[in-house]
């Protein structure tokens, strides 16, 4: 990040710290930003200054108006790779992507060998360790710690009349075609430029192949100690 404003470079740095000292007065929530903290309240208040000039929404933050638009409106897809011919609304969404083709895992987990290339997915995994089972079926009210466990059951155990979906390549089951499109695309699909496994010398051309590769070495211990037998898994 390069800025010639001084206040813009300050308020660059605030990203990269975890000090949240901007505090919601309606809710428990904190903020590094006071402008973080404002688009927040707003969400409590309703006030939704940024309106489409092509239909009747309104959003919090310029940036929602901005990805609205592109989304719905302009379909315009800014963000390019420059490695093969996707492309993306949200510059976050082509950084995800990037590291498809990199094998990067900035998000690993403190308690296992799982990485992830994505927040979110970190967040969810961490579920399994804790146990927190926050995903309810609406039908008989079993709980479960994952969304896509939760799908699966409901599609499984109440979807007589849900169009079922099963990928022709693992054992996922969906329940929309748009979304087998999707996961075809995401995990079947051949990927020119090879993903390397940080563990051995495997590589491979399919996203799904590469993932139940990883899973190989989940309880592996790779560093051992040179002054005794001690092996670790981190």
């Amino acid at each position: 990040f390069t800025s010639v404003k001084l206040s813009s470079l300050r308020r660059h740095l605030k990203t990269h710290s975890d000090e949240k000292r901007y505090v919601c007065h309606l809710c428990p929530k904190t903020f590094r930003t006071a402008t973080l903290l404002h688009n927040h309240v707003n969400t409590h208040t309703g006030n939704k200054r940024h309106k489409c000039s092509e239909c009747d929404t309104a959003f919090v933050t310029r940036g929602e108006l901005s990805r609205h638009r592109r989304y719905k409106h302009t379909l315009e897809k800014p963000f390019k790779c420059t490695i093969c011919d996707y492309s993306s609304v949200e510059a976050s969404k082509m950084r995800r992507h990037i590291r498809s083709h990199t094998g990067e895992r900035p998000y690993p987990c403190d308690l296992c060998s799982y990485a992830s290339k994505d927040a979110n997915k970190l967040k969810r995994h961490m579920l399994t360790h804790t146990g927190e089972k926050r995903y309810e079926c609406y039908v008989c009210q079993a709980r479960f710690t994952q969304s896509g466990t939760m799908k699966i059951h409901m599609l499984q155990k109440h979807g007589e009349n849900v169009p079922k979906y099963q990928c022709p390549h693992c054992s996922t089951f969906l329940s929309r075609k748009s979304d087998l499109g999707v996961h075809l695309r995401n995990l079947h699909s051949y990927m020119e430029e090879a993903v390397k496994c940080r563990d051995c010398d495997a590589v491979f051309h399919e996203r799904y192949a590469f993932l139940q590769h990883r899973k190989t070495h989940r309880n592996e211990k790779r560093f051992k100690r040179a002054q005794c037998s001690c092996t670790c898994n981190q």
